[in-house]
């Protein structure tokens, strides 16, 4: 059974989704709200850099992307006719950027796969450090889970109220699979960490 240490994998929250309430952040933005903006960059910030990381960006190349894109943003601001588009916007300005910093990437190290590796850790040493045990377990299964799922994963589970839109466009995946598809990576990461002495001992 999953325990507290889960809690931000597997629960769900009711309310506005990240969507709307990024809309409504951007709009006091736009009229005039300047610390609008930073409560829209606290909001999306966590979603964009998953969806930079399952786009194939490093650590260090996800937040040069993202901090890009904000700047991008503040220039393009006029341009983005539906306040509440804004998230797509941001996510789909992610993705194509992510694409091209992870291709310029692989030509620079000459990789000779020509394929990034998409399972790089979430956490650094200072992060690990000061994991529990427990947590660096979850950590550890969540590396192991297929592609797929990291990606999923990343951006569904680790945001709050994630707006399924934008996940699925983020993804390339159809919008109603993306339950389904959580939850069988949720059990197969239960049923790993159920296996795992590692957390049974923790």
């Amino acid at each position: 059974m999953l325990t507290d240490d889960t809690r931000e994998v597997t629960g769900r929250q009711e309310g506005p989704s990240l969507g709307e309430r990024a809309g409504v952040c951007f709009e006091r933005y736009r009229e005039g709200e300047d610390a609008a903006l930073g409560e829209l960059v606290d909001l999306a910030s966590p979603l964009l850099w998953h969806v930079a990381r399952a786009h194939g960006c490093d650590r260090d190349g996800a937040q040069d992307v993202v901090q890009d894109i904000w700047l991008r943003l503040v220039d393009h601001a006029e341009g983005i006719r539906e306040s509440r588009a804004v998230l797509g916007w941001l996510v789909v300005s992610v993705k194509r950027e992510s694409w091209r910093c992870s291709r310029l990437a692989r030509r620079t190290q000459h990789d000779p796969t020509g394929v990034a590796d998409p399972g790089v850790s979430e956490v650094g040493p200072e992060e690990v450090a000061i994991l529990t045990e427990r947590q660096q377990v979850i950590w550890q299964v969540i590396e192991d889970l297929d592609q797929r799922c990291r990606a999923l994963l990343r951006i569904v589970a680790f945001c709050d109220r994630p707006d399924y839109d934008e996940v699925a466009s983020a993804l390339a995946m159809p919008r109603g699979s993306i339950g389904p598809t959580r939850g069988r990576c949720l059990e197969k990461m239960r049923r790993r960490l159920v296996a795992d002495p590692r957390w049974v001992d923790a």
